[in-house]
């Protein structure tokens, strides 16, 4: 069965307006013109899709279920017209991701590249913070995807697997703690830390955890990255958390351990989480797309 989207477009502006002559006026189309769409529309379903009144007109059953179908068609055809645009270089399209300091400083980075790649019209904007602010983020509507902690309740939102992160200390070579496979949280909260800056989600969520335990760490100097924590951690400058992707590939060069944590928390499953998949933009769905592929292979 054919159906025309200014049909579709009609008996959405009558059931809004309950009336056949204020929809053809805010069209605008002529009133007999109108008429006759939606008595041609009618025939073809073989059913009547409004009641008549005196005072204007309002949907039958069947009409309401039209409606319903009606609706997502022609928000669909709206979306396809913005992607179209995009796609031919008339429409940049922002997409807004918020992650925690392991996912946007070990595992994005290598993951949005042949997104990015493949999608030129597209422009992310990225935010650092906290798993639990990531959550407000999204249910508030102020972010469309977030990588977060796994470990927290994620109500209302549509939740992926992403990766799993594991916590780990990062020392000297010639520490103490260096001999030892693993250890717990607080028998290195005697030891001098190097942390990254307090903002930082990953530091606060570590410092967090340390207070919990009646120890906040000694913090000697607070370093903007992986790269330099290793590298004043090589120097014996003090011992730090990191996870363990990077601590792997800056232990490999230099002269640092990788002692495991012990503590139930160190260990966490990374989530891709989105509030409502039908409510983002085409290419933040393939966004989640290529982010939920990468995790399959």
């Amino acid at each position: 069965m054919h159906f025309d989207l200014t049909d579709l477009r009609l008996m959405i502006a009558i059931a809004e307006s309950g009336s056949l002559s204020r929809a053809a006026a805010d069209f605008p189309i002529a009133l007999s013109a109108a008429s006759n769409r939606l008595r041609l529309l009618e025939q073809r379903i073989g059913m009547p899709l409004f009641m008549r009144h005196a005072d204007g007109m309002t949907p039958t059953p069947a009409g309401r279920i039209a409606l319903d179908h009606a609706r997502r068609v022609v928000a669909e055809s709206v979306q396809l017209g913005e992607a179209l645009q995009a796609l031919s270089g008339q429409q940049r399209v922002r997409v807004r991701i918020a992650a925690n300091t392991v996912a946007n400083s070990t595992f994005l980075p290598p993951a949005l590249g042949p997104f990015l790649k493949d999608f030129p019209e597209v422009d992310l904007q990225i935010e650092e913070l906290p798993s639990d602010q990531i959550l407000r983020a999204l249910l508030s509507d102020n972010t469309d995807v977030g990588v977060l902690d796994g470990n927290l309740q994620l109500t209302g939102i549509v939740s992926l697997p992403f990766r799993h992160d594991r916590l780990v200390l990062l020392v000297p070579q010639d520490h103490p703690l260096a001999a030892r496979h693993d250890c717990l949280l607080r028998d290195a909260l005697g030891y001098a830390f190097i942390g990254m800056p307090a903002e930082r989600a990953l530091q606060h969520f570590v410092e967090e955890m340390a207070t919990m335990l009646g120890k906040p760490p000694t913090v000697r100097v607070r370093a903007p990255g992986f790269f330099a924590i290793a590298q004043l951690v090589a120097q014996g400058a003090g011992i730090a958390v990191l996870p363990e992707a990077a601590a792997k590939r800056h232990s490999m060069a230099t002269p640092t351990v990788i002692v495991a944590l012990n503590d139930p928390w160190a260990t966490r499953e990374l989530r891709l989480c989105v509030r409502n998949l039908d409510g983002l933009s085409a290419q933040a769905r393939q966004l989640v797309a290529y982010l939920s592929d990468i995790h399959a292979q």
